[in-house]
């Protein structure tokens, strides 16, 4: 199978095989240059939730789409930005996508997931300051193998 990305070649590869691709991933990463003490576990934030990705788009290789990053002001009114979140749902569904996942570390939006368009992937920021890099990518792993699991449910109904 194939590992789709939002990139020229893969997204040839995903016009000619759309049909066997039922999901679309869309990180949703938060940041504030306004908000200096924030400024580096919000980068570390983006850079985990970055290699997260790429780790569950190797795991469901064959049937998921990964968008673009919606990148945001932490700050920002969430109900404005469930506003334009809504309008990137309006124009994937004109795709066969039944399944639509959004993905990030900010537990502000669960505040609000009923309202989004798809289904809501929420992960724990990992504090990784302390540990080995060989921990991080086991801490990584693990919680791919969690939301692989979990996104294979909606598939099964």
């Amino acid at each position: 199978m194939y590992t789709m990305k939002w990139v020229k070649h893969d997204l040839q590869h995903y016009v000619q095989e759309k049909e066997y691709i039922d999901t679309i991933i869309i990180p949703l990463l938060p940041f504030q240059l306004s908000n200096e003490s924030n400024l580096e576990k919000d980068a570390l934030q983006n850079e985990l939730l970055s290699v997260f990705n790429r780790e569950l788009e190797k795991e469901l290789t064959g049937r998921v789409l990964l968008a673009p990053d919606y990148h945001y002001l932490a700050s920002a009114d969430k109900q404005v930005e469930l506003e334009r979140l809504d309008t990137w749902v309006n124009d994937i569904q004109t795709q066969p996508f039944p399944f639509v996942f959004f993905i990030t570390s900010d537990a502000e939006w669960k505040k609000i997931e009923q309202k989004l368009g798809g289904n809501l992937l929420w992960l724990p920021f990992i504090a990784t300051e302390s540990m080995k890099p060989s921990e991080v990518q086991s801490a990584v792993r693990t919680q791919v193998k969690e939301v692989t699991g979990l996104i294979r449910s909606y598939w099964k109904g």
